[in-house]
């Protein structure tokens, strides 16, 4: 089974180091802002002041569900996907044990409020999913997640794995789309 954990990194870092992460250099705050239609899903201060996503409980979410800002999709991949689960399963333990991956208190208090910011928080919870990957044995992968997991307990870290490949391949490439309609003047002529 270790092939199989270095195949899920193997295929993770190329993505990232010859798609997703090259896709990104040059990204604005007001590209990262930019809603291309009313209604869009971004990242906006709570009543407390803390940036959060906007978003719905599990089977509330508008069908269909609404577009998103490029500010959504990366913080969705950086702590929807990498933060939370690099937290739930590599923690330095400042969140207790007994929290699965899908406890909020495995999410930043804020998320980034500038492109710049949210490209960093990125990089550091993609780099400590990928590290935390890394230190694992074979046997670890192959054990099941347990409570830790909530209602996928009984799968393995590699179905994790390859699971949060999917999400930010998924994602990244509707990232690419959006910046692609950005720089292609839709961002100029929509207000």
């Amino acid at each position: 089974m270790d092939w199989v954990r270095a195949t899920a990194v193997e295929q993770l870092g190329f993505y990232w180091d010859s798609t997703l992460w090259p896709r990104l250099a040059g990204l604005t705050d007001e590209e990262y802002y930019w809603e291309p239609v009313p209604g869009c899903w971004s990242v906006r201060p709570d009543a407390v002041g803390n940036l959060v996503s906007d978003g719905a409980p599990p089977g509330e979410v508008p069908d269909p569900p609404p577009v998103t800002t490029l500010a959504w999709r990366i913080n969705h991949i950086a702590a929807g996907c990498f933060h939370t689960r690099a937290s739930t399963f590599f923690g330095d333990g400042s969140v207790p044990a007994d929290a699965d991956m899908f406890d909020p208190r495995h999410l930043p208090a804020s998320l980034p409020g500038t492109a710049d910011e949210a490209l960093d928080f990125l990089r550091r919870s993609y780099e400590w999913w990928r590290d935390g990957l890394l230190s694992m044995d074979a046997a670890a992968f192959e054990a099941p997640l347990g409570p830790r997991g909530s209602f996928f307990a009984d799968q393995n870290m590699a179905q994790l794995a390859l699971h949060l490949n999917r999400e930010t391949f998924h994602h990244g490439g509707e990232i690419g789309l959006l910046r692609d309609l950005y720089r292609a003047g839709l961002g100029q002529r929509r207000e």
